[in-house]
């Protein structure tokens, strides 16, 4: 028994600063854009939300319908998280922008998910950043979505996320997927 729990500590002080051997790790090109992932649908989602934001609403925005974010989390991260309150580094995760549609079909009421916008992502990569998390967005207006992006400066999304997440720089508070793996512990 004794044999086990120390194995059992021992995976779980690992989990704290490294990924998961078999963990999708962040790709990044030359002059340091980090590569669009493929395959993150497939990913644990840990949530959705509609028409939410972190600024006071304009008149413009609030006539526009609200938008998706749908998010995920690759599972050796999720699975970290759950053990030790912290995702790894080498931890993306990927929020899905998709409009939402009222007519059409046969709905009278409610949204439902319409268009593919594009996708923003958070990573966390002690190697590339100070602040161990970055934050990226491969949306363009012409609707075909980058390859590759730069991350924001540090004060356009890691501050805030620094100051209002619950947890390891992730609003866990929005996350039922997430706030209830950790109640569980």
């Amino acid at each position: 028994m004794r044999h086990a729990c120390f194995a059992l500590l021992l995976l779980s002080a690992s989990m704290l600063s490294t990924a998961e051997p078999n963990m999708v790790q962040p790709k990044y090109t030359d002059d340091n854009q980090l590569i669009r992932p493929t395959g993150y649908r497939e990913w644990i989602f840990v949530g959705s939300s509609l028409g939410m934001g972190y600024q006071e609403a304009t008149q413009a925005a609030t006539d526009k319908p609200p938008q998706f974010h749908n998010v995920y989390v690759q599972p050796e991260a999720y699975r970290a998280y759950v053990a030790t309150g912290k995702f790894p580094d080498k931890t993306m995760m990927v929020m899905e922008v998709i409009s939402s549609g009222s007519n059409a079909s046969i709905n009278k009421k409610g949204r439902f998910e319409e268009n593919f916008i594009g996708i923003e992502m958070a990573v966390k990569d002690e190697s590339k950043v100070p602040e161990k998390w970055a934050y990226y967005n491969f949306i363009t207006s012409d609707g075909k979505g980058r390859t590759e992006a730069k991350p924001f400066a540090k004060d356009s999304c890691w501050s805030c996320h620094n100051q209002h997440a619950e947890a390891d720089n992730v609003f866990v508070q929005f996350y039922p997927v997430l706030r209830a793996a950790r109640k569980s512990k």
